[in-house]
């Protein structure tokens, strides 16, 4: 399993629109196969940053989803960036 999570920063004037840009992404991405979790959301303490969490079943997975990435018009809105993918190897309940 992997996890996909971080943070990107964007204009705080422009997030709101920047977000709602991506649910047709956050759609595609959650009916794509070996999608378990996908989701993209305004932080509550800083204006201009947006919350990254994906898990997906394997590497093959979410690079078939990935294809071509964000659009032009969507990476040249990001200002900073601090996202990695982690390995899990076992999932216990809390």
């Amino acid at each position: 399993m992997l996890i996909v999570s971080g943070k990107i920063y964007v204009d705080p004037a422009a997030r709101e629109k920047y977000l709602a840009d991506c649910v047709q992404v956050v759609e595609q991405a959650r009916a794509t196969a070996g999608c378990f979790d996908f989701s993209l959301s305004a932080d509550i303490v800083e204006p201009g940053r947006i919350n990254i969490y994906e898990r997906w079943d394997t590497d093959e997975q979410l690079q078939s989803f990935r294809g071509s990435g964000p659009s032009d018009e969507q990476t040249a809105e990001i200002l900073d960036a601090d996202v990695a993918k982690y390995r899990i190897s076992t999932v216990e309940a809390p």
